[in-house]
């Protein structure tokens, strides 16, 4: 059974414990990924709000409107069979921080970067053991290779599922730091999306907005906080 059939032929969506584990049953029938895995979650938590979108399908099956269906699926079917390959290339933003590039000029922007940066900065380096080095321009400054092997060793230690919402919070924010500090509770997604977008609010500030590149922040800004709240879900939705 694929779960991307064209229209609904459920009638109810549920979630069933499988050894430690959680399916989403159509009428008692397990979804399936788009690559036919059973799609088995972590948590009940996440099986419950991807029972939920299932259950709130009308007629037709909108993937867009199913982000826990879609993040489920990408775990299971891509982060899963090439773990290694995604941890590296997220590991890679320690290298190029979004944090770590400052403008030389004009001086209230540069002022507002190391004033809302440099603690996150300060945060990452106290946690764990890796001190980023900011640089002015946009020349590339070379990291200590100690220093991203520290910030980037939770990615390793991370689960599929929750490689998956790292990804998500890295790419989308240019941060590897940020992330970090959303999934470790230090900043709330929004107070993160916030620090990623110091630059294009400084010249939202000055030019005005522009509304095309505000529709595409907001899509962003949204997947953002899904992803949050995907890892959110993860630690806290363990029973017990």
């Amino acid at each position: 059974m694929s779960e991307w059939a064209a229209k609904r032929f459920w009638k109810e969506a549920s979630v069933e414990e499988t050894d430690g584990n959680y399916a989403v049953l159509l009428d008692g029938r397990s979804v399936k990924t788009p690559a036919k895995a059973t799609l088995r979650v972590p948590t009940r938590s996440i099986a419950e709000a991807i029972a939920a979108e299932w259950q709130q399908v009308d007629e037709k099956i909108d993937p867009s409107l199913m982000p826990y269906t879609r993040s489920a699926n990408a775990a299971i079917d891509k982060v899963s069979v090439q773990f290694q390959e995604v941890a590296d290339m997220l590991a890679a933003y320690g290298e190029s921080d979004l944090l770590c590039y400052r403008a030389d000029s004009p001086e209230g922007l540069a002022a507002r970067q190391a004033e809302r940066w440099d603690p996150i900065l300060d945060w990452a380096h106290q946690t764990y053991g890796g001190r980023l080095i900011p640089t002015a321009g946009i020349m590339p400054v070379t990291q200590d290779a100690a220093a991203v092997t520290a910030l980037s060793a939770p990615l390793y230690q991370a689960t599929p599922f929750a490689l998956t919402a790292m990804h998500d919070l890295i790419a989308l924010s240019g941060s590897l730091v940020l992330a970090l500090a959303v999934t470790r509770g230090q900043l709330r997604p929004d107070e993160a999306w916030a620090l990623s977008r110091v630059d294009e609010d400084w010249q939202s500030e000055q030019w005005g907005k522009d509304e095309e590149a505000e529709q595409a922040a907001e899509i962003k800004r949204l997947a953002f906080f899904h992803a949050a709240e995907f890892h959110h879900r993860l630690v806290d939705g363990r029973d017990g």
